[in-house]
Formats: C-alpha cells, structure tokens, sequence
C-alpha cells in the first residue's frame, strides 16, 4: 500500500522579492554610514549617542505604520512585538559586551567600531538563523515544540544564572575563540588605532581589536540561537523576523553608549528576560498543541505584546526599588559606622 506524505505548507510572507531587496539595500546603506561615522575613532559623547538611539527607534515606529497601511493591522502588531522581544534581548547583548569591552581594555574611542563590526557579523549571523529556523518550519508543525522546549530549557538557564551571587566577569583567556586565535596567529600587544592587522618585526599580526572583534561576533552566536526562535514564537513571517532584527540590532551600538553606565543597575532584567523567554516558548508549545487538539487556546499576538511589555516595566521598577534601597541602606551604614564603608573597609 502506497502512502502519502504531507508535506508543510509554505510560510507566509508579506514580501515580495523586490522588498527584500530593497530592505536589504537600505540596511547595508545604514551600515555603510555608521562606518563613515565610525572612520575616525572618537569617544562618543552622549549627546551624539542620544540622538542616534532616537534616530533607530524612529525607524521601526515608522517602519510599523507603514506595514499597518500597506498590509493591515496584524502584520503590523507583529513587528511591534517581535521588536520589542529582540530590543529587550539585546539589552543583555549590551551588557555582555560591555564586559567584553571591559576585558579586553579597549581604548573608549575604539568602542563604538568594535560595536560596529560586531553588529555587521551578528546581521550575516541572524540571516543565516533566520533562513535556517525557516526551513525547520517548513518541515512540519513538530518545530513548534521544538522552538518552545529550547526557549523554556533557555528561561530556566537565565533564572538560575540570575539567581546565582557572583561577580560579572569575563575571563578571556578561558574564552575558546581566543585561545584558538592566539594559538594559530601572532596577536599585538597594544592597540594600534583601528587597524585589525598590522605588521610587526617584518610579520603580519593581529591586534587586540581584531580578537575582540571575533570575542563580540562568537558571543552573539548564543544570542541568535534565543533570540531567533523568540520571534518566531511571535511570527512565522521570515521577513518580519529578519526586520525585527536588523532593527533591533542597528541601534545596538548607540543605545550601548547611553546605557552603559546603567546597565548594571537594571539588576532584575535577566529575571525578566527569563519570564519573558517562557512565556513565548509556552505561546509556542501551545501553538503546536493547538494543530492536534483544537480545543487548546492560543495567544493572541496583541496580548503577547501586552505581557512582555508589563514584563518590562515591572522588572525596571523593581530594579530601581531595589536601587534606592541598597543606597539607602549604605547612607545609613555610613553615618553609624563610616570606616565600615570606607575603603579600607576590607581590611578590618
């Protein structure tokens, strides 16, 4: 007896060819002026930091609207709300490279083209996840539960690294990207302005930029592996997820600039990335289930965007909460005992 295979159907996309190409256009044009920017290291002050972050959050509001006008109010709230996921993931994103950058000693005026060139090497990496994840769907509904279980398995991951009292630190030369790299190439010991490679007693080496390039690229691997299947909990559409990540991704670089002297203060954000995490992998898992017993719910996307967003906003308030207290509780330390918060405080 012959048996027939199913086979899934295409996902649905609101793009046509040309609009992927003239999406891609624009972003590589984007890119080319954050390099024309970054040509001559500088140390970013925040004014030009602020406006640049402004610029790329307009660009998505606008890029909204003109998806609610152009093809309707779901495709739309879509964009919103995978946005919204990936900028909340690529918060943490900044503050691992903050400490990258930290580990590394990068000079603060070549911060902003390390940002930059990693940012570019996360994009090719999202593409190629986001062609990938595509395919997975393709093949059958099953991919669903598999989506759900890696981003459940991933909030658990998160909840247990957040709950965990230890210092944030970054060993790089444990790190196997590094160690790789300094086994097969001569690396510099000091920076040598941009230049990723130089040459040195007559040979061609690579300088501390250039490792910390690939450091920052190696990193985002895991974030792509998370972030990727977390939009597609929001949309099956690969464009909108290529959008809502090249979106999020393009203000990274300024938007480290505003927030890196108060990334450290949003202490409960990994608790909210970790709710967040699962309630998309349980909006997936259900999503999966629903195909076979039709009685099961679903979750709307709108309601999605609601979730994540009190999810955000609560952990923000808590962080500042928590804030005020610790420093109140130091001023109180202080005026009744001040050696004991004092710098030799240690030693007593």
């Amino acid at each position: 007896m012959a048996h027939s295979v199913t086979l899934a159907a295409p996902l649905e996309t609101i793009a046509s060819p040309l609009l992927w190409a003239i999406s891609i256009a624009v972003l590589i044009g984007l890119l080319v002026a954050d390099f024309v920017v970054t040509r001559r290291p500088h140390e970013v002050p925040m004014r030009e930091a602020v406006g640049w972050s402004v610029f790329y959050l307009a660009l998505p509001a606008v890029f909204g609207l003109v998806l609610w006008w152009a093809y309707g109010s779901r495709p739309a709230i879509e964009f919103y709300t995978g946005f919204v996921v990936e900028k909340s993931l690529s918060v943490d994103n900044l503050f691992v490279f903050m400490l990258l950058l930290t580990a590394f000693a990068v000079p603060s005026a070549l911060a902003q083209r390390v940002l930059l060139y990693g940012i570019a090497g996360a994009l090719v990496l999202r593409g190629v996840f986001i062609a990938l994840g595509a395919a997975v769907l393709q093949a059958g509904t099953w991919a669903f539960l598999l989506f759900g279980a890696a981003l459940l398995l991933t909030a658990v991951k998160v909840l247990r690294d957040a709950r965990r009292d230890e210092s944030h630190t970054i060993d790089i030369d444990q790190m196997r990207s590094v160690r790789v790299i300094r086994r097969f190439f001569p690396v510099t010991k000091e920076y040598h302005d941009g230049k990723m490679i130089v040459r040195e007693a007559g040979k061609r080496a690579l300088t501390p930029l250039a490792v910390v390039v690939v450091a920052v690229f190696m990193t985002d691997i895991v974030f792509a592996v998370d972030s990727v299947p977390a939009v597609y909990g929001v949309t099956e559409d690969p464009y909108l997820v290529f959008a809502t990540n090249a979106f999020a991704l393009m203000g990274l670089r300024a938007l480290y600039f505003v927030l890196r002297n108060v990334l450290d203060k949003l202490r409960h954000l990994d608790y909210g990335l970790a709710i967040i995490l699962a309630f998309i992998g349980v909006k997936l898992v259900l999503h999966w289930a629903h195909g076979i017993w039709t009685w099961l719910p679903e979750v709307p996307t709108l309601a999605s965007l609601g979730v994540i967003a009190v999810t955000l906003i609560t952990v923000t308030i808590t962080s500042m909460i928590a804030n005020k207290r610790e420093a109140a509780a130091e001023r109180v330390a202080a005026e009744t005992d001040p050696v004991a918060v004092g710098p030799h405080a240690e030693n007593r």
